[in-house]
């Protein structure tokens, strides 16, 4: 079997395992990753960049290197091929959790129950939610939902269209190192700084894949490309901004404006706001809908890229 069938058969296996299975509840092979890298850190940790650097090239370094030893070992077989790709796919995407988290606050939402969702709101994202109202809970989960498409489903299919389950698992281990040690507390500002650089860069590609898709799979698409070319660039994340732009136009709504993480109150400029309404909670399954049609359609996208390049370079060593 070529390896872009493979690819394509095992990473549509994964998320269809994803769809009906979630993550698991025990053992989940992020969570031993993070328990991993936690304890390089406090091996390594020092207040320098250099030190942060190897941390990040240890940890990133190892799930791709396992990730290619496990490759090599099933490649005679493409069963295993394609069930090892299956089981990466699998375990790196988080597409399920992410809407099942965003329903669950959309239902006590609309129950009237604003004090269970801003309780739930956290394992979302990172939001300081004791001072926010429920339509303010409802932009937070849809900027949460619309940032996840890229980082949960659409980068990982990206790299493991490019460099199959090494890829996948790489780019999940950046994700979760920017999650653990790139943010800019104190302790992290100079340690974290290679993880954060190195996600911005990973996440590049998947967040413009992300934006096109739902200018593709939105209600609206010409207020997706103009929120996209007009606000995109105004938000601090390089890759944050298109993603947040484009589920802004392609809903209709307004993102960003005054957030609060850890105590630290920012003002982001507002995404889609000549244009859009503001955040009401029923506005969180369209989201959620939205971020579905976009990661199927990134499988085909990904699928086709790759079997693309593989006729391509085979046509090139024929010729």
């Amino acid at each position: 079997m070529r390896a872009e069938r493979v690819f394509a058969y095992g990473a549509a296996a994964g998320l269809l395992g994803d769809l009906l299975l979630g993550d698991p509840r025990r053992g989940h092979p992020v969570a031993a990753f993070g328990r991993a890298a936690g304890a390089v850190e406090r091996l390594l940790w020092r207040d320098h960049r250099g030190w942060g650097a190897l941390h990040t090239a240890v940890c990133a370094g190892g799930a791709v290197a396992l990730g290619a030893l496990a490759s090599r070992a099933v490649r005679p077989s493409p069963a295993a091929s394609v069930a090892l790709t299956a089981a990466a796919t699998w375990a790196v995407v988080g597409g399920t959790s992410l809407a099942r988290e965003a329903g669950a606050i959309g239902r006590a939402l609309e129950a009237g129950d604003v004090e269970a969702a801003r309780a739930r709101l956290p394992h979302l994202c990172g939001r300081d939610p004791q001072s926010l109202d429920a339509d303010q809970i409802a932009r937070a989960v849809v900027e949460s939902v619309a940032e996840n498409t890229s980082d949960a489903v659409v980068g990982a299919l990206v790299w493991g269209a490019a460099a199959g389950v090494p890829g996948l698992l790489g780019f999940r281990a950046v994700n979760t190192l920017d999650a653990m040690v790139g943010h800019k507390s104190p302790r992290h500002r100079r340690y974290g700084w290679a993880s954060a650089r190195l996600d911005d860069l990973a996440g590049w590609p998947g967040a413009r894949l992300t934006a096109a898709l739902a200018v593709l799979a939105g209600g609206d698409p010409r207020g997706a490309v103009r929120a996209w070319r007009a606000d995109a660039g105004r938000h601090p994340s390089p890759n944050a901004g298109p993603v947040e732009a484009s589920f802004a136009g392609a809903l209709g709504v307004r993102l960003g404006g005054t957030l609060s993480y850890g105590g630290r109150v920012e003002h982001r400029p507002v995404l889609n706001g000549a244009a859009g309404r503001p955040v009401r909670v029923g506005d969180i399954g369209r989201a959620v809908r939205l971020s579905r049609r976009v990661s199927w359609l990134a499988l085909g996208a990904c699928a086709g890229a790759r079997a693309l390049a593989f006729g391509l370079r085979k046509e090139g060593r024929t010729s």
